[in-house]
């Protein structure tokens, strides 16, 4: 009998992957977790039935999350993580050396020791020195910075539902207040494609734009995600996402299999009806 992972992007599509073994499945105290291992992908996370992540696709993701904004401004030194607790970020993060702090803030203690065991390719940053786990919500903990990060990375579920929270004009503001003058914030917007996906995209650029005098959307092809096209936002209070400065990214010597600099400048070159779709 054959096993298939299914999710429906919209009530008319679904995506499918043919699953070899059903690795682990629980309830934690927040979410569904589940593990598979497929032919095609690896193995891959999903959250309440939704795919988080797979071991084939997910550098696409994390890559451009994390050496985009560490290619804007190449000072960075103190990181704050929301979400992500999957470890991916904190990989990415923890090849610079400049890099002091890492806070991670994820709700779920369930997701960290969940890839800690079935996805070490993913997880082997979190036993990172610099690293500082903390469980809890991430709309609270916000709340008590200030001016204490040169960036933030929002690694949330998508702009509806559970995570819409870290969506909000008033998280925004927020985190405006948590970053340096110099800071950048970088977030997963979604996919334009699809008419609900692209309604809430649009919903929480617009805050976005509406909270930092710099912001931006730039895109990355993640296959396995819905459409495979995603947006993320880029915001700050004075850095501007290209430069002439980012070829000294080429400096740190990263190994990286998705992002580069030539990318980084095309990222950000949308497609009219995205475009369109933002501009609105």
């Amino acid at each position: 009998m054959e096993l298939w992972y299914s999710e429906n992007h919209t009530d008319f599509v679904k995506f499918s992957i043919k699953v070899d073994r059903h690795l682990y499945g629980a309830q934690s105290d927040f979410q569904r977790i589940d593990v598979f291992e497929s032919f095609e992908f690896g193995r891959f996370l999903t959250l309440d039935g939704m795919m988080m992540l797979t071991e084939r696709d997910e550098f696409a993701y994390h890559e451009m999350m994390v050496h985009l904004p560490m290619a804007a401004n190449s000072s960075i030194q103190s990181v704050l993580i929301i979400g992500a607790g999957d470890g991916g970020v904190v990989r990415e993060l923890a090849k610079y050396r400049g890099i002091t702090r890492m806070d991670l803030v994820e709700i779920d203690p369930q997701v960290v020791a969940v890839c800690r065991e079935f996805l070490p390719t993913t997880a082997c940053g979190l036993d990172d020195a610099r690293l500082n786990i903390f469980y809890q919500d991430g709309l609270k903990f916000i709340r008590k910075a200030h001016e204490q990060y040169d960036l933030i990375i929002v690694d949330s579920t998508d702009p509806f539902g559970p995570g819409e929270g870290l969506f909000t004009k008033e998280f925004y503001g927020n985190c405006y207040n948590a970053l340096r003058q110099d800071g950048i914030l970088v977030n997963q917007l979604g996919s334009p494609f699809y008419e609900l996906d692209a309604s809430a995209l649009k919903r929480a650029y617009s805050k976005l734009r509406e909270t930092f005098p710099i912001a931006a959307a730039y895109q990355a092809h993640v296959p396995t995600y819905p459409s495979g096209h995603w947006l993320f936002g880029y915001a700050s209070k004075k850095i501007q996402p290209v430069s002439d400065d980012l070829n000294k990214w080429n400096d740190f010597d990263i190994n990286a299999e998705y992002y580069n600099t030539e990318l980084h400048r095309a990222a950000f070159a949308l497609p009219t009806y995205v475009r369109r779709m933002l501009e609105c």
